[in-house]
């Protein structure tokens, strides 16, 4: 067998077996509020900025709009959005945060980062190594993404 192509030998599988187990355990605290963890994704880019358009949060997270569209759709019913025409451009659709999208700011900061800090307290990782990897991450993000163009 190549060594390159061993299971173990492979960063990607590291990163998709992370990205697997963190997101199972944000499940629970995203579960007391009443939303997936691809919406926790769209309502964190509404808490930094509220009424944006759809292509601009599906760009914000790196997915496709159609990807996006029915997310939206699912809050929209919840009650914590709501989407509506551009002013300027009627095809444009335009979402912000409904007064319950709003207040699940408070409601997730009381419920997550602490929650999260529990899950991870046995890792021996210190605050700094989590910036170190963050910043690891996003040079990969980004060489990865300037491919595309």
């Amino acid at each position: 067998m190549h060594e390159e192509l061993r299971l173990d030998n492979q960063i990607c599988f590291r990163l998709y077996t992370a990205t697997h187990l963190i997101t199972q355990a944000y499940t629970p605290m995203l579960n007391e509020l009443g939303i997936t963890y691809p919406q926790y994704l769209v309502l964190m880019v509404l808490w930094e900025q509220d009424s944006q358009p759809v292509n601009d949060i599906a760009h914000r997270l790196m997915l496709e709009t159609n990807t996006v569209t029915p997310l939206l759709q699912r809050m929209e019913k919840q009650g914590i959005v709501v989407r509506k025409r551009g002013k300027e451009d009627k095809r444009q659709q335009i979402v912000s945060l409904t007064a319950k999208g709003k207040a699940m700011e408070e409601q997730a900061y009381a419920i997550i980062p602490a929650g999260m800090g529990r899950e991870l307290s046995a890792c021996p990782l210190k605050l700094e190594d989590y910036g170190n990897l963050a910043k690891e991450l996003d040079t990969i993000i980004e060489t990865l993404k300037n491919k595309e163009k």
